[in-house]
This record gives C-alpha cells, sequence and structure tokens, in this order.
C-alpha cells in the first residue's frame, strides 16, 4: 500500500489512519496480513504507529507436530522526508517523493520479529534420537547405544 503523506509532513496534528491487508507469499501465511495504526505529525516529527496481525502454520523444531498460531507485530518507526548528514541512520525512516510503499517496511518488520525456531510448547522434549518416539507422550523404552570407548571404565567401579 502506497501512503501518501505530503499533508501529514505539511501539518503539526495531522494524522492518517491506516486499515488494509495484504498477503505475503510465504507458505507458512495461512491469513492475509491485517495492519491497522496510523501515521501522525506530533510537534513536527512524523510517527508510524501500527500493527500487523496474521494467522501463520509451521512444525515444531523439536517433534514436528503441526502448530497454527496467531502473531500480533506492533509497527513503530519515525519517518523523515530527508536527513541533514551524509550518514544513513536506521532509527529513520526515509519517505522520499512523499509517498510511502509501507508492505515493505511491514513485511520487514515481520520477519525481524517471527522466532529463529517455533516449539509447539516451551518444554516439548521432542523426538528420541535412537527410535524417533514422541517423548512428549512419555519415555521411549529403547536402549541407548553406550560408547564402547568407555567400556573400560566400568571395570573400574
Amino acid at each position: 500500500m502506497f501512503l501518501e503523506l505530503e499533508a501529514v509532513f505539511a501539518r503539526e496534528g495531522e494524522l492518517k489512519e491506516i486499515n488494509y491487508e495484504f498477503s505475503l507469499q510465504d507458505d507458512g501465511f495461512v491469513t492475509p496480513v491485517s495492519v491497522a495504526g496510523r501515521v501522525v505529525n506530533k510537534t513536527g516529527i512524523v510517527y508510524l504507529e501500527a500493527r500487523a496481525g496474521f494467522d501463520y502454520s509451521t512444525s515444531c523444531a523439536r517433534c514436528g507436530k503441526p502448530i497454527l498460531r496467531h502473531a500480533s507485530v506492533p509497527i513503530r518507526h519515525i519517518l523523515v522526508s530527508h536527513l541533514d548528514d551524509e550518514n544513513d541512520d536506521d532509527d529513520y525512516i526515509i519517505v522520499d517523493n512523499m509517498r510511502f510503499d509501507l508492505d515493505g517496511l511491514v513485511t520487514e518488520d515481520i520477519y525481524l520479529a517471527l522466532p529463529p525456531r517455533f516449539l509447539c510448547k516451551e518444554d516439548c522434549k521432542g523426538l528420541c534420537p535412537y527410535c524417533g518416539k514422541d517423548l512428549n507422550e512419555g519415555e521411549c523404552g529403547c536402549k541407548k547405544p553406550t560408547d564402547p570407548r568407555w567400556d573400560v571404565l566400568k571395570d573400574l567401579f
């Protein structure tokens, strides 16, 4: 979604409401991303304040069970029309020509907010590395192989 922000940058106290949906081209997102918020000029500083909500589907990194969750990601940035010094500053988003493509920024914030791996529950025990049984359902009972190099130490005790 392209935002026309000339009026917001021009007048202190001006705001533009945001309420739209877009689809991410990723298999894990099962619903469109719903973005709601506003762009507001507070004392000459333009703020983007929004939330992106979506449902995603993936599998547990430990046991492989399917996971379906809802996520709500805060989107907060300071928008500027230009920077006075030549160094790029990651604290500000530069808006060229008073038009801004919001989809790219929201997508980036979503991927940065998602965890590196997903778990079905915090204390997921995963699968037995030898027999493959789901350890969340109980102990597997299989005999774990031992390293034969340690057999010599058994005779000491």
